[in-house]
């Protein structure tokens, strides 16, 4: 097996093919959607026993990286995956039954970046940003406001336009058009009350409670890709996670 100079010396077999395997995918060796090798071709490609490329294969499936169909094999996971699709979105409806969302972006636009955003996102001094501005709404009620911030380099061509014509998550149109997914996510979150132009926005009262959530998203390499800024209505919906 091709020694790894990213990981320690000590780390377990196992964990060696899963980043061999995370470096694959990294550099687009297999797309989303498409199967991997065998895990006995694998096995044979890293010259370790079967098993050994198995546990590192489920650890990618726990993490979303990789999905097992039975008697189909094993995939690349994609964003239009309804597992995949609302992984990151954890608001739910009071009546506990997940539904699709209706997207309204208000604008996408370039621009300068504040200092707190280009941090976070690690841009360089020259990098501008391109800011996304959009609502989502359930059963004709807005729900959420988004404030999304993105390198500008990685997404050239966006545009409202093209985000409203794109039928799908718009993290689908993320991987398939501009080759950045989406594999893990940080989140904020705190109580806040609504400002009026916020409150118009999501058509309640100024000074309604809301949910706001900051969630930072990162791609292959634990890169920083996306900086979302929501607002969650949660009158009739609630933040739902899972802990294990």
């Amino acid at each position: 097996m091709p020694s790894d100079p990213s990981g320690p010396a000590f780390s377990p077999l196992y964990q060696q093919i899963k980043l061999l395997i995370m470096r694959s995918l990294q550099e687009g060796e297999w797309k989303p959607g498409e199967a991997i090798p065998a895990e006995m071709d694998l096995a044979q490609r890293y010259r370790v026993s079967q098993g050994t490329v198995r546990k590192a294969i489920d650890e990618l499936s726990a993490d979303n990286l990789l999905v097992r169909r039975q008697g189909k094999g094993t995939f690349v996971a994609t964003h239009a995956e309804e597992k995949i699709q609302y992984r990151f979105l954890r608001l739910m409806p009071d009546d506990g039954k997940a539904r699709g969302m209706e997207r309204h972006f208000l604008d996408c636009r370039r621009m300068r970046a504040s200092a707190s955003i280009a941090r976070a996102l690690e841009l360089k001094a020259a990098e501008g940003a391109i800011l996304v501005r959009r609502t989502l709404a359930q059963d004709g009620r807005p729900v959420v406001l988004d404030e999304i911030w993105l390198p500008a380099g990685l997404f050239k061509g966006l545009t409202t336009e093209r985000l409203t014509d794109y039928v799908g998550p718009m993290y689908r149109l993320f991987e398939t058009e501009f080759d950045v997914r989406m594999i893990r996510a940080e989140e904020k979150i705190r109580a806040v009350a609504a400002d009026a132009a916020t409150a118009a926005l999501l058509e309640v009262a100024a000074g309604t409670p809301l949910l706001s959530v900051e969630r930072l998203s990162f791609t292959y390499g634990d890169k920083p890709v996306e900086l979302r800024r929501g607002l969650y209505r949660t009158d009739g919906h609630y933040y739902r996670n899972t802990l294990n």
